[in-house]
């Protein structure tokens, strides 16, 4: 069941002001004054005045160093001037350096505890840093100061709603309605708040009058068909869906949830005309893929999805993104042969080809597939033979069989197209390394890293193998440094580096990695055995007893030696 949850990031929230920039009202220019006043100031350039224009337009030209610069010689000039120094804090909260603005505008509020200004820009920060009692205190007291803050309600209230503090939430949706009888706003957040709430009468009052106040909304439309759906009113649901589509004909949202609803309520033929009309839109009207995303794929709405593609491909059976997507939706579902098959539908010439190929070679993959994922790739090579990541996968399949030398023909192939693919080069070091052929493993490691010397995996790989021969360890203790600065909390180079300490006898150092290892990758077989190894190296047998007997339930071959180590500490 899903968790009930009140959204505030509403379509026709637009009109509030924190999607925007820093919307504080101006109070008078503090700097403007008479011709006569500042004759001498445009004779002085270095003036309060000219400073503060001069902040303005490196600020326009978006060289805040400088707008910050000039703003401070401006308030040298005038330190009490709370206008200014509102300025530089609002420059500052451009800048994402929000404690920095936050001091300046305490110490504004401090000496002017009702300038609205800063009391707003103050709310905002503390918000901003996630110090939300403090915002609501400040946005209380704004209210307070001024009743007439229409958007300081709507933060205030949003906050509130946040915070699952419903009932201040409503006291607050309340008085903005007193104060602005027009605010459709309140009323759809009241009206949230009671359907939160279970009261389901005031919610269907509250969201037909922000219909009635503002026809043309969508949102609350949909709000109430949610509501009708948990009461069941099936009338009022198809005819909310109709009115959606009376209004906009292209409401593809609108569509599809109502053929869903109808093919959930036995209207089948109903159904099937609405998703094969939006199936044969898909084609020329990307939108109509993107919204279908957007509501049931990222959602993860898979059930749904998979009903709809198929109504929808009956309007454009020929769709190689439908077919993507349908396989994507499937294999969601865990019915993988289905998805297998959708993505096989995906002509070569369309831009999703690669993806589905790719889905399909790990699908095959899951299901320890191995010689179909062959045949297939094979197959597409035939169609796609300059594509190296497609002989990577290949290369990587026959691999899985241990058929090395078929691996290596395939990716050397690969590396025919694209001799600097590090990705090929790993790989073909990986099965030179279980070929038993170490030394042209560790010359590919080389030449990867050579390629990129950030490569985490690759510094990681011949720091182990070194570690795993006993050899270069200072050369293996470095290249594991530098692959664990790339990736700080990958548990298997961690792992490598106390393997490392192990080898050159910093027992220490080492029971410190492994420890963290395995609390990093609890599973990990190979992990496990090596916190045995060294708790046994320290004579901590009963540790090193559970832990090889932790690995030897997550060992599904290479078994016997590990068997051994038990043996001998158990007297089996």
């Amino acid at each position: 069941m899903k968790s009930k949850s009140i959204h505030l990031t509403v379509a026709f929230m637009v009109i509030l002001f924190f999607f925007g920039c820093f919307p504080y009202k101006k109070a008078a220019h503090p700097l403007s004054k008479s011709l006569d006043e500042t004759a001498e100031d445009s004779v002085v350039p270095e003036s309060r005045y000219y400073y503060f224009t001069e902040a303005q337009l490196q600020r326009k030209t978006g060289n805040y160093d400088k707008a910050i610069q000039y703003l401070n010689k401006a308030i040298e000039t005038d330190p009490e001037s709370a206008y200014l120094r509102l300025e530089l804090a609002t420059l500052y909260f451009h800048l994402k350096e929000n404690q920095r603005a936050l001091s300046i505008v305490e110490k504004i509020v401090e000496k002017e505890p009702e300038n609205l200004n800063a009391l707003i820009m103050y709310g905002r920060l503390k918000q901003g840093l996630n110090q939300l009692d403090d915002a609501e205190a400040v946005y209380e007291k704004i209210i307070a100061i001024d009743p007439k803050q229409e958007n300081i309600y709507l933060l205030l209230g949003g906050l509130y709603m946040q915070e699952k503090k419903l009932s201040r939430a409503l006291k607050i949706y309340d008085r903005l309605i007193q104060n602005f009888p027009e605010s459709y706003v309140g009323h759809f957040f009241i009206a949230k708040i009671f359907s939160e709430q279970n009261n389901t009468a005031g919610a269907e009052k509250e969201f037909k009058k922000t219909i009635e106040m503002k026809p043309d909304l969508e949102e609350p439309r949909y709000e109430l068909i949610k509501l009708y759906k948990t009461l069941g009113k099936e009338k009022e649901i198809i005819q909310l869906y109709l009115d959606l589509l009376k209004r906009n004909p292209k409401n593809i949202r609108a569509g599809m949830e109502l053929g869903y609803y109808y093919h959930q309520k036995g209207m089948t033929e109903d159904a099937e005309k609405i998703f094969k009309d939006l199936g044969a839109r898909s084609i020329s009207q990307k939108e109509v893929i993107r919204e279908f995303v957007k509501h049931y794929l990222n959602p993860k709405e898979y059930d749904a999805a998979v009903i709809i593609l198929e109504g929808m491909l009956k309007g454009a059976p020929e769709s190689s993104e439908l077919h993507y997507i349908s396989g994507v939706a499937l294999d969601g579902k865990k019915d993988k042969d289905k998805a297998i098959m959708s993505f096989k539908k995906v002509a070569p010439d369309s831009g999703f080809y690669k993806e589905a190929v790719v889905h399909v070679a790990f699908l095959y993959q899951e299901q320890k597939k191995i010689e179909e994922a062959i045949h297939f790739l094979k197959d597409v090579i035939k169609k796609l033979p300059d594509d190296p990541e497609i002989l990577l996968y290949l290369g990587s399949f026959y691999e899985d069989k241990r058929e090395f030398q078929k691996a290596e023909i395939v990716l050397k192939q690969g590396l025919t197209i694209d001799s600097d693919n590090t990705r090929l080069r790993f790989r073909l070091g990986v099965v030179y390394d279980k070929w038993g052929k170490k030394k042209a493993s560790i010359e590919e490691m080389k030449t990867v890293i050579s390629l990129d010397e950030k490569d985490a995996n690759a510094l990681n790989y011949l720091g182990y193998t070194y570690a795993e021969l006993g050899e270069n360890l200072d050369e293996a203790e470095r290249l594991i440094k530098a692959a664990l600065k790339q990736k700080p909390d990958d548990g298997y180079i961690t792992d490598s580096l106390g393997w490392v300490y192990y080898k050159k006898g910093l027992f220490d150092k080492a029971l410190k990695y492994l420890e963290k290892a395995v609390n990093l990758v609890p599973d990990d077989p190979i992990i496990l055995e090596h916190l045995g190894d060294i708790y046994l190296k320290i004579s901590d047998k009963k540790k090193a007893l559970q832990f090889y007997k932790r690995s030897l339930l997550k060992k599904e071959k290479d078994r016997d030696d590990l068997e051994k180590k038990i043996q001998g500490l158990s007297g089996k």
